[in-house]
């Protein structure tokens, strides 16, 4: 009887992972995909506006909360919430940063706390740097030293968070190809950042916390991709690579339930090169 009321009285709760690339220029789509599919929460990146040019009030009226960490033409996140946020972080603590260092002016972190009923899921949209040089080759230098060393602030951070043991999902373009089956061709990224052996071990330090990948918690499915480039014909030829994760605490990690990929929205007309990524939980 006691195990049927508290089946019962659990809820769904989906959290939503989505590089927009320019919320400005996709929010008719984006508008589009919060009526389709309702999500409670949805970490955005790349948004490539300050604060005041988010256009909250289109988001607003669907019924949710906003909360953004924006920059002028790059970078930029943002938190949309069915529910209240609280505890509004903005930007990820830099512990190995001393007092004679600059601080990190890059919008790619942002972190709250959403409550629902009795319960509380705390989520973070993340936007990993992504560590290629603008051009040439090799992979050097300040851009992937930037990569590996915001990759050891978030790993500090988490195991912050994870002391809380609380529901804790860590959501956002990572930037990094964890396994040669979640790009379509392991050789032609060989000596890119996102796929470096550096990179993969950072982010598989991460999950050494204690944290689980939602995806791959759900399926060892291959030819699953969050991303396809503009060029080459990647998205006809289906020439993806995963890069957009939702890591979970293992309080939410026993909750989840399935994750879904929506592929089709790379499909639309004038799309991100990103798609959205869900995942559902029970609370």
């Amino acid at each position: 009887m006691s195990n049927a009321v508290s089946r019962h009285s659990e809820t769904q709760f989906t959290v939503a992972t989505w590089n927009v690339n320019s919320v400005r220029q996709r929010i008719e789509h984006l508008v589009r995909w919060l009526k389709e599919h309702n999500p409670d929460v949805v970490c955005l990146q790349e948004i490539k506006t300050i604060d005041e040019g988010f256009p909250a009030a289109e988001i607003e009226a669907l019924g949710y909360h906003v909360a953004v960490h924006g920059q002028k033409t790059f970078n930029g996140v943002a938190l949309l919430s069915r529910h209240p946020l609280e505890d509004v972080r903005r930007g990820l603590p830099d512990p190995l940063r001393g007092p004679e260092d600059a601080a990190d002016e890059q919008a790619r972190y942002i972190e709250a706390v959403v409550s629902v009923g009795d319960s509380a899921v705390r989520v973070a949209s993340i936007y990993l740097p992504n560590g290629n040089p603008t051009t040439g080759v090799p992979i050097a230098g300040d851009k992937y030293d930037y990569k590996l060393r915001w990759m050891e602030r978030l790993r500090l951070h988490a195991a912050e968070l994870l002391k809380l043991e609380e529901a804790l999902v860590l959501a956002g373009d990572y930037n990094v190809i964890p396994s040669a089956v979640d790009c379509h061709d392991p050789a032609l990224w060989a000596q890119d950042a996102l796929f470096l052996p550096q990179t993969r071990a950072a982010f598989q330090c991460l999950l050494a916390l204690g944290l689980t990948e939602a995806v791959r918690a759900s399926t060892d499915a291959t030819k699953l991709y969050t991303f396809w480039d503009y060029q080459a014909g990647a998205w006809p030829k289906n020439n993806g690579i995963r890069i957009d994760h939702l890591l979970l605490s293992p309080q939410a990690a026993d909750r989840l339930q399935g994750v879904v990929i929506d592929k089709d929205e790379r499909d639309r007309d004038k799309p991100s090169d990103h798609v959205p990524v869900r995942a559902t939980m029970r609370i």
